[in-house]
């Protein structure tokens, strides 16, 4: 039952925070929204390993955006790796996004999202910046609702999981199950909460 009430708890969570991360994003100058995230916070940086595989994403429309993470730690010569599906349903794994700089790297995925082409090679990130719909101070997340970060993560239990978020999507408490793993760290435009 807890786990139900939990599920329901996360949904309505998740419509109400798509909404007001939807209106924080049109309401940012587009120039200054150029300027944010461009650079991880030095403290976070110091907690990569030096040439580990670094997993980000390709975000959405709405979403905090890694595009500049990506080339930040690729110029520092990190290979860069990005969700990849072979078809909705499978398995989330990681391949290569061989050049930050180069959008015809990827392709469509079968979520409508952008990953690397079926030919880039498959890596395991050691260290992984995720989106999320929301977070706490404390470091719990809220994703997308897809589980495709939490089964990876229950996976890879010793990766570190850090969150990307605008500072709106910060809320007190979330509801949480079991499977739900703690991030690493949250970093926003404003702040870095953590490393916890």
């Amino acid at each position: 039952m807890e786990t139900v009430d939990a599920g329901l708890a996360k949904a309505a969570l998740r419509k109400a925070l798509r909404t007001a991360r939807r209106g924080h994003v049109a309401a940012l100058d587009p120039r200054v929204k150029a300027l944010m995230f461009l650079h991880p916070p030095s403290p976070l940086a110091a907690l990569v390993p030096a040439g580990a595989v670094i997993g980000l994403y390709h975000a959405g429309a709405e979403e905090a955006p890694a595009t500049s993470y990506a080339r930040f730690f690729h110029e520092a010569g990190h290979p860069i790796a990005l969700p990849w599906f072979e078809a909705r349903g499978a398995p989330m794994q990681f391949r290569r996004w061989a050049s930050p700089h180069l959008e015809e790297l990827l392709g469509p995925d079968p979520y409508g999202a952008r990953q690397p082409l079926a030919d880039a090679e498959l890596l395991v990130p050691e260290f992984l910046f995720v989106p999320l719909v929301g977070f706490t101070a404390t470091g719990a997340r809220l994703g997308q609702g897809g589980g495709h970060y939490d089964r990876w993560l229950a996976a890879h239990p010793a990766v570190p999981a850090v969150g990307m978020a605008w500072d709106s999507q910060l809320i007190a408490a979330l509801p949480t199950e079991a499977h739900d793993k703690p991030l690493t760290a949250v970093v926003t435009p404003t702040r870095l909460y953590g490393p916890f």
